[in-house]
Parts: C-alpha cells; sequence; structure tokens
C-alpha cells in the first residue's frame, strides 16, 4: 500500500516517492521507458509484477502507452484558446462532481492545496469536453482523471486524457449507455468458462453491479492511491476489454461469500457484487487476470458473447494493437458508433410501432416491411431521400392500424 509520502506545493502532481522501491531501480525503468520506442517492452513493465514502481516512471511510461507523447497533425486544435469555446451541455455536472473530488488522496493538504488541484481536474475535464463537444460526461469520469492528474501533472494530463476518452474509454462517452452494458454482458461468459456452478448461482441478477467499478477503471471504488495507480499501470498496458477480466477474478475470489447468499435472493447478490471488497490484493488480481485472458480469451467465449460486441468497440479496437491509434482514428470510431446507435434506436421504434399497429391479417405484412426496413437501415438508409421515402411507406402502412 502507498507510504506517506510528501507532495510538492505544485497543485498537480506528486513529487515525493509514492514506493519502496529502491531509487536505482526507479531510474532503470525511466532509463528503459524512456529509450525504447518498443510499447510491447513499456506493457511488459506496467504488467509485470510491481507494475511502473513510481510515479516518475509512470510520468514517461503512461503517456508513450496511451500515444500522448508525440504531437499529431490530429491535435492542431490545441492551439485556440479551449475557454473561448461553446461551453459543453454537461459541464454543471463536471462542477459537482469535481467538487466531490480528491476525498481519499492526497493526505494532509491545506483547503487551499486541494482547491488549485480541483481547480486543475475541473480545467482537464472541460478542456477536453469543449474541444470534442460529441464526447458526453459521465458521473465518475472525474474519479479517473483525477489519478491521471496527480501522476502525469496539468500539463501531461490534458493530452493523456484526450487520448484515454476516445481511443479506451469512447464507449462509456457515446449518448448512450447500451455500450457500456454491452461490456458488463461479457461477464457471465467468462465466468461460465471459468467456473459454471457460480455463473448459474448469479443467473438471476444481471450483472449491472460492475457497472460503477468498470465505467471508472475502479478509480470510484479503490481508495488508496499506490493500489489505483499500480492497477493503471496494468490497465493502460493491456487491451481494454481486461478490466472486465478483473472484475470475473473479483466476482471468482469471493464464491465461498457469493454462496451464502441464496440464489433466489438476486437483490441481495447484487448489493454485495456492486460493493468491492476494502482489502483487495491489486497484484494478485492482476496477475490472475492475466492468466484468465490468456486461457480464455474473448474471442473463444461461450454464447457467442463476443460476437455481439460491436466492431467498433473500444473492447475490439484496442484488441492487439501493436501502437497507438490517432485521435483521428478514435473520432471516427466513434461516428461510426453513434451511427450504429441511431440505427438499432430506429429498429427499435420500427418494431415497437409494428406492434401497436397489428392486426392478424396484416402479420405476413408486418413481418415483411420489418425485415425490408432492417436491410434498408443496415444498408445506411437513414436520413435524407431515402428517409422521407420510408416515411411515406410508413404512413400507408399505418392505415393497417386500428
Amino acid at each position: 500500500m502507498r507510504p506517506s509520502s510528501t507532495l510538492s506545493s505544485d497543485a498537480t502532481r506528486a513529487d515525493g516517492p509514492l514506493t519502496h522501491a529502491p531509487l536505482a531501480k526507479v531510474h532503470d525503468y525511466i532509463r528503459t521507458c524512456s529509450a525504447t520506442g518498443d510499447l510491447s517492452a513499456i506493457a511488459a513493465l506496467a504488467s509485470s509484477r510491481g507494475g511502473l514502481l513510481d510515479d516518475r516512471v509512470r510520468c514517461v511510461a503512461w503517456p508513450k502507452l496511451l500515444g500522448s507523447d508525440v504531437r499529431h497533425a490530429d491535435s492542431a486544435d490545441v492551439m485556440l484558446d479551449w475557454r473561448s469555446l461553446p461551453r459543453h451541455k454537461d459541464e454543471d455536472q463536471v462542477r459537482l462532481d469535481v467538487n466531490r473530488s480528491f476525498i481519499y488522496y492526497p493526505k494532509n493538504e491545506s483547503e487551499q492545496q486541494l482547491d488549485r488541484r480541483k481547480g486543475d481536474l475541473s480545467d482537464v475535464i472541460t478542456q477536453l469536453l469543449r474541444r470534442h463537444p460529441t464526447l458526453c460526461y459521465f458521473q465518475g469520469f472525474h474519479d479517473i482523471v483525477q489519478v491521471i492528474l496527480l501522476v502525469l501533472g496539468k500539463e501531461l494530463a490534458i493530452s493523456a486524457v484526450t487520448h484515454l476518452s476516445l481511443l479506451r474509454i469512447r464507449d462509456f462517452m457515446l449518448p448512450s449507455l447500451s455500450p457500456s452494458l454491452a461490456h458488463l454482458a461479457l461477464l457471465p461468459a467468462i465466468l461460465y468458462s471459468v467456473d459454471a456452478k457460480l455463473c448459474q448461482h448469479l443467473s438471476g441478477t444481471q450483472p449491472f453491479f460492475a457497472l460503477a467499478a468498470t465505467l471508472t477503471l475502479y478509480a470510484h471504488e479503490i481508495e488508496d492511491y499506490g493500489a489505483i495507480a499500480r492497477l493503471f499501470d496494468f490497465l493502460l498496458a493491456e487491451d481494454a476489454v481486461v478490466s472486465v477480466y478483473v472484475f470475473a477474478i473479483i466476482i471468482l475470489s469471493r464464491r465461498k461469500e457469493l454462496f451464502e447468499i441464496p440464489a433466489d435472493e438476486p437483490e441481495m447478490l447484487h448489493f454485495t457484487l456492486s460493493k468491492l471488497p476494502k482489502s483487495l490484493d491489486v497484484e494478485d488480481m492482476i496477475t490472475r487476470a492475466k492468466a484468465l485472458v490468456l486461457e480464455h480469451p474473448p474471442e473463444r467465449l461461450p454464447f457467442r458473447a463476443w460476437n455481439k460486441i460491436s466492431a467498433y468497440s473500444v473492447l475490439k479496437t484496442t484488441r492487439g494493437l501493436s501502437k497507438p491509434q490517432t485521435l483521428i482514428e478514435g473520432e471516427a470510431f466513434f461516428s461510426k458508433q453513434v451511427t450504429q446507435l441511431d440505427r438499432a434506436q430506429l429498429r427499435q421504434k420500427i418494431r415497437s410501432a409494428a406492434w401497436r399497429y397489428r392486426k392478424p391479417a396484416g402479420s405476413v405484412g408486418v413481418a415483411l416491411l420489418i425485415g425490408l426496413v432492417s436491410i434498408w437501415i443496415q444498408n445506411g438508409g437513414v436520413g435524407g431521400t431515402h428517409f422521407n421515402a420510408f416515411r411515406k411507406i410508413w404512413a400507408v402502412f399505418r392505415l393497417l392500424g386500428p
């Protein structure tokens, strides 16, 4: 766990040593991370026992793992003063959450120091949202940014948070919660692969109990700074899907406790699983999660769970990457995901309307219309002339209703 450390007067980062790692080893890690362009070597250090050891190493390694250490052509807009950009619709919620930040760490700081940290946190989040207004803020995002800000400092955190948002937690910043819930849908498949009996015991409750932890990369749940920084080493070094495997390990480690709760009490099971144990062995959790991914990779999970994940989800776009993606790629994936969500929403509206206007004699026609419209949507028929034509067809169809 994190020993006591001295924090600098700078309101954005910790200055003192954060671990008991020998100084020589810390400097060796810094040299390795600074000199190599091989991300796999840095990722190997981050995922090894003890991780990156110290925030001085993380300041070099995390930007490289996120791809935020290089200025790309797609980041030219940073020359604009973000304060002059239009207000983002979620800024009021950001303000409320920032006021609740820095509860557990850093320790022993004055109100003035904490206020400066909160000001920096607000600036980093608000700048991101104004520069990328299509992103949707979610409660708990400030917990993630808080960790990155404490480790990297404000200057490095701005670019790091941007890359993290568009390339690794993009699914959580879409205008719908459904892509986030799709992550959780992998949990039963992972559990079934390892422990079918436990999976069956939990089958009466939906895996929504894992939402708060996975949505915030566990920053909302883990109260120890050293532990969450160590977990971030691992999460930033691996594919985005490992976060779900980490929660699966947490469930498996509580097997005995969970079987003491009757299966016909899903509310109690949900309540228990939604609260992480206070004494988490993060190092053991990481080791077991790495092994679990290797033994039961997402592509081989039962119930076709992996096939149901969008091709544009971060779960798939980060899978097996040899180099970081660019922000332009992240924005393109975001746009494609929004289009998918719009199409899914339209399909649902059509099905609901078809059900309302159904008639026994017209059931075949209803089924035929839904099938044709589904094909039309799949082929990109949302908007423009095609959509107006569909509206006319739908108007005629409604005449068949009651």
